[in-house]
């Protein structure tokens, strides 16, 4: 994948947004690009984590059980929390049709957050965002 393209993919992504242009390419730099075919699990629930994906181009379903919660596009990702703690999947991810992706493995990413610490404080930041605002969705 061309590296602008990795580097505009990433920079749309919520968790990498108060990231600067260097920063972002340094993440861009690590990605790689996996693809997968229709039908093809992308993660599985309650496998092991350690990988994190942004849809560059198809679709897929996330699945919980056996209930289709969610359908993404391009642009759309998923993994974060895997990303950063490596705990099992809450969910299944199925291609619906031949899927491009650019990932990131949590054992080049943590150890880049220790050597970039403006990225894991950006990347904090996000997902303190991302959790005061679950918590408010619950009080309404």
């Amino acid at each position: 994948m061309d590296g602008a393209v990795a580097v505009d993919a990433l920079a749309r992504v919520r968790l990498f947004q108060g990231l600067s242009p260097k920063d972002v390419g340094r993440v861009a730099d690590m990605a790689k690009e996996l693809s997968f075919s229709a039908g093809d699990a992308i993660t599985v629930e309650g496998d092991s984590g350690g990988r994190f994906y942004v849809l560059v181009e198809g679709e897929a379903d996330v699945v919980i059980g056996k209930d289709v919660v969610k359908s993404l596009r391009g642009g759309d990702y998923f993994g974060e929390i895997s990303l950063i703690d490596g705990s099992p999947r809450t969910a299944t991810v199925v291609a619906r049709s031949p899927v491009r992706t650019l990932s990131l493995s949590s054992w080049n990413f943590r150890p880049m957050l220790k050597e970039h610490p403006s990225i894991g404080e950006a990347v904090l930041l996000e997902m303190c965002r991302r959790l005061r605002e679950a918590d408010s969705s619950h009080l309404h």
